[in-house]
Formats: structure tokens, sequence, C-alpha cells
């Protein structure tokens, strides 16, 4: 488990290291038809549904394919 958490804090830095330096890298994210964004004068509303599945079935590929 602790081997777990490990990887996991590594995996969150390099991609808050990827935000700070490279965030073009994730333009993407929030922009995929099937993302809700709403935008009326200060307010923004942003429900990114496509972007979130699109991540879950990747993570899930990853980890059913190193837990072999």
């Amino acid at each position: 488990m602790a081997r777990w958490m490990i990887v996991a804090g590594l995996i969150l830095v390099v991609c808050g290291v990827l935000l700070h330096f490279a965030p073009w890298l994730f333009n993407w994210f929030g922009r995929l038809p099937g993302d809700i964004r709403m935008e009326s004068g200060r307010t923004r509303f942003y429900l990114p549904i496509v972007s979130m599945i699109i991540i879950s079935l990747v993570l899930s590929l990853l980890v059913n394919f190193f837990r072999r």
C-alpha cells in the first residue's frame, strides 16, 4: 500500500510540474464535445464529463495493464 501511495504522489508532482511549466499540454481538458461550460459575466461553471470519462478509462487501462 505504501508503494502505491508513493507512486501516486510522484504522479501528482509530475502533473503539477507539467501544469506549471507546460500548461498548453492540457488545453483539451474541459473543451471536448460533451463537456459542459457555462459563462456569464464574471461567473464560470465547468463540468468536464467527457474529459473525466476519458481520464477514467485511461487510468483503468493502465492499472489493469500493470496489475498483470
